[in-house]
């Protein structure tokens, strides 16, 4: 299975070697794909560091770093800048909203907010990815290490369902929670469990995602973006509540984060 899962995983050992720099996403092997959002690699030239930023997107990584070995990072409430050096690599395992806690075994609220060493969580695991091994053997070992936490894993159903159910930014809480048989308490629980945060806080970070997606999808004509109709779209009740959601999200008004993320 091992085998399949690296061939289906988008880029092969040595074409993650040879990649450009910058960050690249593939799809997840079709066996992960309940579990895992997508696969990802970021690197840096030598000719000088990177600074970016992560925003928050109900999600946990497991990622591999090149010099320092491999560690988790999860679901973050917040903006979160980043440093790479010069001439480094990142590989990483994006676990979708819900499966984080029950993959890596432990509440996932836990980690909210956190980077934490693999050998924390999963010191078994940790072994297999020290920071000394091949960019080639990190990408099959990386995918090795996914498929045997998500094959161990224990899903909640409950709880993936009302992820799935709080995509829509016009559902209400007390509503999904009844659908998916839980009282409100037990919801909040079970996602704090699995997803790392409540549903309310759920539903707003996947909304901003939304927002994210639109504003890099748009084309890049150098035209400033309708920020108006970009936040209806998303399901903001108008552009003032993007704009504070963004804020908190982001660290950004919604003008700066579209200008920062331009095509």
């Amino acid at each position: 299975m091992c085998g399949a899962m690296r061939e289906a995983a988008g880029p092969s050992a040595r074409g993650v070697a040879d990649l450009p720099p910058g960050y690249r996403e593939w799809p997840a092997p079709a066996a992960l794909r309940h579990a895992v959002s997508c696969l990802w690699a970021q690197v840096t030239t030598g000719a000088g560091d990177r600074v970016g930023l992560v925003l928050p997107d109900a999600c946990s990584d497991l990622i591999w770093e090149q010099g320092k070995g491999a560690y988790v990072a999860g679901p973050d409430t917040g903006p979160v800048p980043t440093w790479m050096p010069a001439g480094s690599v990142m590989l990483g395992v994006r676990f979708r909203p819900s499966a984080g806690g029950p993959v890596l075994g432990v509440p996932l609220r836990e980690l909210r907010d956190q980077r934490i060493d693999l050998t924390d969580v999963r010191p078994g695991d940790a072994v297999r990815l020290p920071g000394t091994l091949d960019i080639g053997v990190a990408v099959a070992r990386i995918l090795d290490v996914a498929g045997v936490l998500v094959a161990d894993a224990s899903p909640d159903p409950a709880a993936s369902h009302a992820a799935r159910l709080l995509r829509d930014p016009r559902a209400r809480v007390e509503d999904v929670a009844e659908e998916v048989g839980l009282s409100m308490r037990q919801l909040r629980r079970r996602c704090d469990a699995t997803v790392g945060y409540g549903p309310k806080t759920l539903q707003r970070v996947l909304r901003f995602r939304r927002f994210v997606a639109r504003i890099d999808a748009r084309p890049a004509d150098g035209l400033t973006p309708d920020l108006a109709a970009i936040a209806a779209a998303a399901g903001y009740a108008d552009q003032a509540h993007l704009t504070r959601e963004c804020r908190q999200l982001a660290g950004l008004t919604p003008a700066a984060l579209a200008r920062q993320r331009a095509p």
